[in-house]
């Protein structure tokens, strides 16, 4: 492509409204083009790597013997009543209806679909397991995109799904996807972390999250350096210290004053914010057996050294969503902002739910539920019980490891992709069943697995990248070669050179991106850095009068310079040892359960 000929436009300042790297050099590169929140064009650079980001999903996918299939990103809204999520997705879903009054759905995922479509073609075991994935346009009205592509409401998804005949098939599968999926991202010139993760409003009973680990992520994730423990904050597990041992001793009220956080109330009373209590008010909405949503007042208690996991409750209690509780609420459940405790509350009125580790330390520190009053040497099972005592507290930095006792660290990270566990959520609200060896007819045990393209091209641009611009993996860039002509009006001879060398690489196969343009040499080479193109040829007067053209890797900035006349073959040399250097990173990773 002469890029005389290109349709795009770099841009010199950094647009306003780009909070991220990646969106600010993509709209500099003339890559995307924003049409509303949320919403981007693809331009003919940014297509190409999009593609071969896609093609990539599909070899992958193949090679686990994956068939492509494409289902309609316009759902009728029953097939979605049938699963229940209709009714549990709030304002993500974007419905609407058509001319004939029924209610419809933007796709934002495909569950739904596949187990209607899998129903009316799986009959029997015989045609067990099976995958089928596809490469579709999906639509969720987020509420806040941000982030250029990292977060959308119109995005293209990945998504496969597994069908298989029990868990242990789903078991023997899912490993193949795991791997798969490191494949997939090293391919792409990225390494990324697999967390285990909050199954969410997917279901199931196992989610792993691929994580490339970046600042600008919006995820928390906890890892282990000794053994190499991976999850989600929301999902973390870690080793609580043993309390120590102590007689309970008397409950007695203290004069507080003011003191209303518990780092307030350790310094005031000279105790570690350990030795306290922590109440958290919440409002559940809870699914009735009826299937009505009814609000229910949640009060958690956590110790002072520790942070509510909110995931976790929600997973304790099967609660929908949650909401901070009002004061008028609190108040009338017989308790007292930022004096909180679940003494003499109104039990009645309320689901307590309480840390397993508060259950076990004695002589807590808690609030007097009146103003201005705390009191000492609270005991659970002497001055309280709870409906739940569950593990309700979040991992951090310097707890130790469930599995070997080594401090754990938290980074940040952009989820890049996801596997899900399924199970049987989708088949049995659809009725995708098949009849087994003896006629009987069972459920569908189904898996999904989902990758964003835009997403994780929009991650490969954070994670390659200079002050200057982008710096493309060979495997997704746009094009393998920039060919820069410095030919000027008194140098015929270096564009007759130039045209020459770019018909040459044509025809070896090189995918070439060849800067005609009348400009001048500057110009051409801050463009070549902001658009990322793996290496640069640069052929002018005096390179073509020693018979050179010069070379540069954007990744390094290492120069060289090739003769004219073995040009096309050095470069094809290049292009291959630049693939096989990635390559090199795609190795077997073991899968732990």
């Amino acid at each position: 492509m002469r890029l005389s000929k290109l349709f795009f436009q770099t841009l010199r300042e950094v647009p306003a409204d780009a909070d991220v790297v990646s969106h600010q050099l993509m709209m500099r590169a003339g890559m995307i083009h924003q049409i509303a929140a949320g919403i981007f064009d693809f331009l003919p650079l940014a297509l190409r790597t999009k593609q071969k980001i896609e093609e990539i999903f599909r070899a992958e996918m193949d090679a686990i013997g994956g068939q492509e299939v494409t289902l309609p990103m316009v759902h009728p809204a029953e097939l979605w009543q049938k699963t229940g999520r209709w009714y549990q997705i709030g304002s993500d879903m974007a419905r609407f209806r058509d001319r004939n009054d029924r209610e419809m759905v933007l796709g934002m995922t495909h569950e739904e679909i596949m187990a209607d479509l899998v129903k009316k073609y799986i009959k029997s075991y015989r045609q067990l397991p099976t995958m089928l994935y596809q490469i579709q346009t999906k639509f969720r009205d987020e509420p806040r995109p941000r982030a250029g592509l990292l977060r959308v409401r119109e995005f293209t998804m990945k998504d496969a799904y597994t069908f298989d005949r029990d868990e242990a098939g789903i078991d023997s599968y899912y490993p193949h996807f795991y791997q798969a999926y490191f494949n997939i991202f090293r391919r792409a010139g990225i390494d990324v972390v697999a967390v285990k993760s909050d199954t969410g409003m997917m279901g199931g009973r196992m989610a792993h999250e691929f994580m490339a680990l970046t600042e600008i992520g919006e995820d928390t994730l906890v890892l282990c350096p000794s053994c190499g423990y991976s999850a989600n904050r929301q999902v973390a597990l870690f080793r609580k210290p043993d309390p120590p041992a102590e007689d309970p001793l008397p409950l007695q009220e203290v004069a507080t004053p003011g003191v209303t956080t518990i780092a307030a109330l350790a310094e005031f009373l000279q105790v570690e914010p350990s030795a306290t209590a922590k109440a958290v008010f919440l409002v559940a909405d809870i699914e009735q057996p009826d299937g009505k949503v009814q609000e229910q007042f949640v009060f958690c208690v956590v110790r002072g050294d520790m942070e509510l996991n909110e995931t976790k409750l929600t997973n304790a209690i099967r609660a929908r969503r949650l909401r901070p509780a009002t004061t008028p609420e609190i108040q009338a459940v017989g308790a007292e902002p930022g004096y909180g405790s679940p003494v003499g509350v109104h039990r009645e009125a309320m689901w307590l739910v309480v840390d397993d580790l508060v259950a076990r330390s004695p002589n807590l520190v808690a609030g007097a539920n009146r103003a201005g009053y705390h009191l000492l040497n609270t005991n659970y099972g002497r001055e309280y019980s709870a409906d739940q005592v569950v593990d309700l507290a979040a991992a951090s930095d310097g707890h130790s490891c469930l599995h070997c006792g080594a401090p754990l660290y938290t980074a940040r990270g952009v989820e890049v992709g996801n596997i899900f566990k399924l199970g049987t959520k989708y088949s049995i609200a659809m009725g995708a069943t098949y009849l087994d060896e003896n006629g009987e007819e069972k459920p569908i045990v189904m898996g999904s697995y989902g990758i964003g393209s835009g997403r994780l091209m929009a991650v490969i641009v954070e994670l390659h990248h200079d002050e200057a611009g982008i710096q493309w993996p060979i495997t997704v860039a746009p094009y393998q070669v920039m060919l820069v002509s410095l030919a000027t009006e008194k140098t015929p001879e270096v564009t007759a050179a130039a045209d020459q060398l770019y018909a040459e690489l044509l025809a070896a196969g090189v995918e070439v991106l060849y800067d005609d343009r009348d400009e001048r040499a500057g110009v051409k080479f801050n463009d070549a850095d902001l658009l990322g193109i793996p290496i640069r040829l640069t052929l002018g007067a005096k390179g073509l009068k020693n018979g050179v053209v010069e070379g540069k890797l954007r990744r390094s900035g290492e120069s060289f310079t090739f003769a004219v006349s073995t040009a096309v073959a050095e470069v094809q040399a290049l292009i291959a040892a630049e693939i096989a250097r990635i390559q090199a990173t795609v190795l077997p990773v073991p899968f732990e359960d």
